[in-house]
């Protein structure tokens, strides 16, 4: 694929032309032409969980970290002015609003929010700001579900300095060690150090629940421990080998959260697949490493070629969710450190990223797919689709087909809230969208937190476009994002 064919999709301005630029791309994305408001739009539509609580829509705010705590873990104004948007967008299902780490050697990065004891008070601030503004704007909150993404960053982890990573790994995986070469000197977490962890996500989840959060989700997404518990295939503990070990944690959460804060619901954002890690390509397109070996075995969701999908082992996974009456399940796949690709479809890379080896619409098409494909196989769980904000203009049109059509039951926002936080609100309202304030997905909010910087949308957000750190973005830019030859 050369990169100069991939169309922008801000200039498909009419329909026919994203039907025609859909078709020559040989994928399936339908989406419905005329979008309705009010009462008649499938995304204005309640639905209502078994335990009798109805959410108001069906928008959700995905978990975005903003690297801007402090370095305690608690939230700045910053974090305020972010969740305050997230209460102002008009979706009723908030997700998380961030990971939050359970413990201080586990933050992806050292302005992570943190959750114990010292920062139980300004988590409950932070939540109130977010519910004071939706009920300011939308007359209520009885019909708003909130919740806190639990997490460890476990290879990923950097608590201490932006500039030093501080990995605890539970196997080593060939490829990430390659890729990743400090990882070779980590000593592995072993069956106790995870065994402890278990107490810390539950003491957390205790500690949500008294901050007044609705839900906590045990994340099993993006490269992060949780997750890379899931490829554990090489048996050595009781969390490694069988499907039931590399589960075991999951339910020993669980079992701890429902003993200790039983009125709690739980949810989960998995990473329902995953590929080969890519590397860089002499074209900066991503590519494959030259000397993968297969059948490879590392991918939870993979069908051992390194670039497919096999759902038998997601599909026993939400089976197993079911089992344990959580009913809350996000959806989301592949790592933005391996793959970002699959898992945050962009035309414009990251600095550490590399040119899409695909157009980003493939990738858009392939996660609606295999949540649409979850939730026909399990239709009585709430599922959550995310990968929508590189549709951009069109996103509204492809959730409302989706949600009309039973493919899932929430469509999930990220990167979209940050340039242009109410979105929702405008779309139930019958509004035309604000061009100037949709996501073109530059990547600034990732490139910025790379390198040590808050994550915001610099080039649409005037709170950020306006702060000195913008034009150290530019030049990072300028100096690393790979550029089209």
């Amino acid at each position: 694929m050369n990169n100069n064919t991939i169309k922008k999709i801000a200039t498909l301005k009419e329909a026919t032309f994203l039907r025609n630029y859909i078709s020559n791309l040989d994928i399936l994305l339908p989406f419905d032409e005329k979008l309705l408001s009010g009462s008649e739009s499938p995304l204005g539509k309640s639905y209502k969980m078994k335990n009798g609580f109805s959410i108001g829509n069906r928008f959700c705010v995905l978990p975005m970290e903003g690297w801007d705590s402090t370095y305690d873990g608690k939230p700045t104004v910053h974090t305020h002015r972010r969740w305050k948007n997230f209460g102002d967008s008009g979706a009723k299902l908030i997700w998380g609003g961030e990971a939050v780490a359970v413990r201080q050697d586990g933050r992806s990065n050292p302005n992570q929010l943190l959750i114990n004891e010292n920062t139980v008070d300004s988590l409950h601030d932070l939540l109130n700001t977010l519910r004071k503004t939706h009920r300011e704007r939308f007359g209520t909150t009885d019909d708003l579900l909130v919740g806190l993404q639990l997490t460890h960053s476990g290879r990923f982890s950097c608590p201490t300095k932006h500039t030093v990573a501080e990995p605890q790994i539970i196997y080593h995986h060939p490829e990430l060690d390659k890729k990743f070469k400090n990882n070779t000197k980590v000593t592995l977490l072993d069956e106790s150090d995870l065994d402890l962890l278990v107490l810390d996500y539950v003491r957390a989840a205790k500690l949500a629940y008294q901050a007044g959060f609705n839900f906590v989700d045990i994340k099993h997404c993006h490269g992060y421990l949780t997750h890379e518990l899931l490829s554990n295939i090489e048996e050595h503990d009781k969390y490694s080998g069988s499907f039931e070990n590399r589960t075991r944690f999951l339910r020993d959460v669980v079992a701890g959260i429902r003993a200790t804060v039983p009125c709690l619901e739980i949810g989960v954002r998995f990473s329902a697949f995953d590929f080969s890690p890519f590397v860089l390509g002499k074209d900066k397109k991503g590519i494959l490493p030259p000397d993968l070996q297969v059948p490879y075995v590392y991918a939870f969701g993979g069908d051992s070629t390194g670039v497919g999908i096999d759902l038998t082992e997601p599909y026993r996974f939400l089976d197993l969710l079911a089992e344990l009456d959580i009913e809350l399940v996000c959806v989301t796949g592949g790592s933005p450190y391996y793959n970002p690709h699959i898992q945050r479809p962009a035309t414009f890379p990251p600095s550490d990223g590399y040119l899409p080896p695909e157009d980003p619409l493939v990738g858009v098409a392939r996660q609606i797919e295999v949540a649409a494909k979850l939730k026909a196989y399990r239709s009585d769980l709430l599922i959550v689709g995310s990968c929508y904000s590189y549709l951009q203009d069109w996103l509204p049109n492809v959730g409302q087909y989706n949600i009309r059509n039973n493919k899932v039951d929430f469509i999930g926002l990220g990167r979209m809230i940050l340039s242009y936080h109410d979105l929702p609100a405008d779309v139930l309202e019958g509004k035309h969208l604000k061009r100037k304030k949709v996501c073109r997905t530059f990547s600034d909010c990732t490139t910025a937190p790379r390198h040590g910087l808050i994550s915001g949308c610099y080039p649409l957000d005037p709170y950020y476009k306006n702060m000195d750190n913008s034009k150290k973005v530019k030049d990072i830019k300028k100096k690393s994002v790979p550029k089209k030859k």
